[in-house]
């Protein structure tokens, strides 16, 4: 197949590489191309839209009639041409005007077609037209003859552009505004920072797509990748952080896409239908890319961005455009702006001068995040529109702690953002000051303060906070960063590192939480894939269906706690049976390992994380099994409000402060408190200082929060008098005020209670 679509498309673009080279207009060459092109697939029809004051317009055709050149006009999105260029993506049909997207332009005489493919013309990312090719009788295309259309419009894309046929991009001009403004985003690596803006890198125009001679481009091409590999090479074995962390699995898994045969194979074929070397490059990565636009699993798509910032380098060097910023160096403190990043890209930078990141994309299982993270980077992503409100050389405020960025700042967005970093460097000062100090309230009550992890580097959070124990150990990010599901050696290795680095703090292993939102790339689409994922097929749901999973990861825990205390959780417990089955098979894996003469944990400690609103009505039954019990608030808010905690218009529809929040989780905390089976509240509500306050009012002494709340958590504990709360709080849940957090407010400022 891969010979047949070489010579297809070889074919092709050896009959177009003289019509380009001819003195012809531009016009009078497309009209040729159609021809060419329908000729070689066998096509009745052969049609060429290109993009024209925002409409698709029908510029060449050999098979429609010749009335409707350029006066068929499609919107984007509008029928199929229209669809094809709004989405980026091919369409292949056999009976066209069944498509629920098809529109019916009677002026083309298209009426007695049946079948329809069409391919977008790119152009620097985005579609500058469409090439489609049409046939009387309903049949699909086969694969070479959509190949061929594909390497054949990224050859048009260099025709239409050097003749100036097209809208130019919209986003490439320095800002229209030099006003201030700020710019929100995603928090990905908590912190602020200020520098100049700089572009990770010049866009890469390919200005010639047909190869004069195939073996010298393929040349090129074993050169450049052999560049790219010592590059890689060498700056994982500089990079400067500590070892032994999840950003050194990272590294190996981008390794791993460098020395891929199946990519440069890929790149190979391209190559031998004709094109140059950057031509094959940009032409795998085209395909690479539409994929990524049909990928819903987030992780995924992560791995694909790496495989693009690898493609990105290659081109770069194969071109000889070795213009990064990082090449050309940083010469004063800069936030650095990219669409995307790989973790080897990050690594090139002057870690001295790059204060900051900001990605048009980005996600928090990214790989650069986790570098960024190891580096101790901020990362501001999803940041929209940056290329046309954010110019190389503007004045920078990173803010990442409250998603913003401050472009350009005026004197009192200045003047703010140095209050705040000044204020913020005092009271991290104040917090440290704590570090040593127990969590105790003024009347003499210990809270229990533990922090949430999920990276091996995250036990150092420990020492440097003062925190009580891990009381939420996240154990599915060695699997999200993994290319490969992690051997049951490495997960062993990862789990007595952080048991080693707790020394004796407790530390409470969460079992794989998979599934939903965190989807793993190497476990097939249809199982995980959903239309509400996070009340789907995930977490323990997973595990127990896919018990070799949780095998594997049971022994891996017994064994790395040989000796001393193991702590299990199982997530998304439901009803009690599925917690009985998860236990089953970690008393299975326990016996096994004993029958081997092998050590075992001291003891083990079994728990539930409560986050589906229908255990709550069997706790009593569940109770009884339990060691201990963790109330998971972040997905039993969305759960109990049916509000997705993701969507915009109702991130903002619930609040943790609200009568239904507090009263379902006084009804569960207090029968577990009665029975004496402590109760940890793990999730972002236990981290904020009001929330949190609200927590230990309703008798939950125990949390598990974020390593960066400890310091305001601990003060806002030993500034409370809890027992003039707690007497509060029972009218309060009784007869809930019209504002319940507004009368939590004003009673915390009127007792000194101290609030972040």
């Amino acid at each position: 197949m891969a010979v047949s679509t070489a010579s297809s498309a070889r074919e092709i673009l050896t009959r177009l590489h003289d019509l380009m080279a001819s003195r012809a207009n531009a016009q009078t060459k497309l009209n040729q191309v159609v021809g060419i092109i329908g000729e070689a697939t066998s096509s009745e029809v052969c049609s060429v839209y290109l993009l024209r004051d925002g409409a698709l317009e029908l510029f060449a055709t050999r098979g429609l009639k010749e009335e409707a050149v350029h006066v068929t006009k499609l919107a984007l999105g509008e029928g199929l041409v229209g669809s094809i260029a709004e989405r980026v993506e091919m369409l292949n049909l056999d009976e066209a005007a069944a498509h629920p997207d098809f529109a019916y332009k009677p002026e083309t005489g298209e009426e007695r077609f049946h079948s329809f493919a069409g391919v977008p013309i790119i152009r620097r990312e985005r579609a500058v037209g469409v090439l489609c090719v049409q046939h009387t009788e309903p049949r699909r295309y086969e694969d070479v003859e959509i190949e061929a259309l594909q390497t054949v419009a990224m050859v048009l894309s260099e025709l239409i552009a050097n003749a100036g046929l097209i809208d130019g991009p919209a986003v490439e001009a320095r800002p229209a505004s030099t006003a201030a403004l700020r710019m929100g985003g995603q928090k990905l690596v908590d912190g602020m920072a200020r520098g100049i803006a700089v572009y990770h890198q010049p866009r890469i125009t390919i200005e010639h797509t047909v190869a004069e001679d195939i073996e010298a481009e393929r040349r090129r091409v074993y050169s450049a990748f052999t560049k790219m590999r010592e590059q890689i090479d060498s700056m994982a074995a500089q990079a400067e952080f500590g070892v032994g962390g999840e950003h050194d699995e990272v590294l190996e898994t981008y390794k791993m896409f460098a020395y891929d045969e199946g990519w440069s194979r890929r790149i190979n074929e391209a190559i031998d239908s004709g094109l140059t070397a950057e031509a094959a490059i940009e032409r795998v990565q085209q395909r690479t890319r539409m994929r990524m636009r049909q990928i819903d699993d987030p992780l995924l798509a992560d791995r694909m961005h790496d495989l693009e910032d690898l493609s990105n380098r290659l081109i770069r060097i194969v071109s000889g455009q070795l213009g990064t910023a990082a090449q050309m160096g940083l010469r004063q403190d800069a936030i650095l702006i990219a669409r995307n990043l790989g973790p080897a890209e990050l690594l090139e930078y002057d870690r001295r001068r790059l204060k900051g990141v900001i990605l048009e994309e980005g996600s928090l299982t990214a790989h650069v995040t986790i570098v960024a993270r190891a580096m101790g980077v901020p990362v501001l992503g999803r940041v929209h529109n940056v290329r046309r409100l954010i110019g190389e050389g503007d004045h920078l405020l990173l803010d990442a702690s409250q998603s913003a960025v401050y472009v350009r700042p005026s004197p009192s967005m200045e003047e703010a953002f140095e209050a705040k970093l000044s204020s913020s460097a005092k009271r991290r000062a104040a917090y440290a000051a704590l570090r040593g100090l127990p969590p105790i309230t003024k009347d003499g009550q210990r809270i229990t303060v533990m922090v949430n992890a999920g990276l091996r580097d995250d036990a150092a959070a420990l020492d440097l906070t003062g925190a009580d124990g891990i009381g939420l150990f996240r154990t599915e990010f060695q699997f999200l960063v993994s290319a490969t599901l992690p051997q049951r050696e490495r997960q062993q290795r990862l789990y007595r590192d952080v048991l080693d680095a707790a020394r004796d703090r407790p530390v409470v292993f969460r079992t794989v939480d998979i599934g939903g939102d965190k989807a793993l790339p190497y476990m097939r689409a249809e199982e995980l894939g959903e239309e509400n994922p996070a009340m789907g097929w995930r977490a323990l749901r997973v595990a127990l269906e896919r018990n070799g999973l949780m095998k594997a990861q049971a022994r891996a825990l017994l064994e790395a706690a040989a000796g001393r205390t193991l702590s299990v959780m199982f997530p998304m417990v439901s009803e009690p049976w599925e917690f009985d089955a998860a236990k089953k098979i970690f008393d299975a894996q326990r016996d096994w390992i004993a029958s081997r003469h092998r050590p075992l944990p001291a003891q083990i400690r079994y728990g539930a994380m409560l986050e589906v609103p229908a255990l709550a009505e069997c706790l009593d039954l569940l109770l009884p099994r339990l060691d201990f019990l963790s109330i998971g608030t972040n997905d039993l808010t969305q759960f109990l409000f049916a509000a997705d905690r993701a969507h915009p218009k109702l991130a903002e529809r619930y609040d943790w402060l609200s009568p239904a929040i507090l009263r379902f989780l006084r009804r569960v905390s207090q029968p577990a408190k009665e029975r004496g089976i402590p109760v940890t509240v793990c999730g972002e509500m236990g981290g904020r200082t009001l929330e949190a306050m609200a927590l230990l009012g309703l008798g939950i002494e125990r949390l598990s929060i974020t390593p960066i709340a400890v310091g305001p958590i601990k003060a806002m504990v030993r500034s409370l008098d809890l027992a003039k709360l707690r007497a509060e709080m029972d009218g309060w849940l009784v007869r809930p005020p019209a504002n319940l957090r507004e009368t939590l407010l004003s009673w915390a400022n009127a007792h000194a209670v101290e609030l972040a």
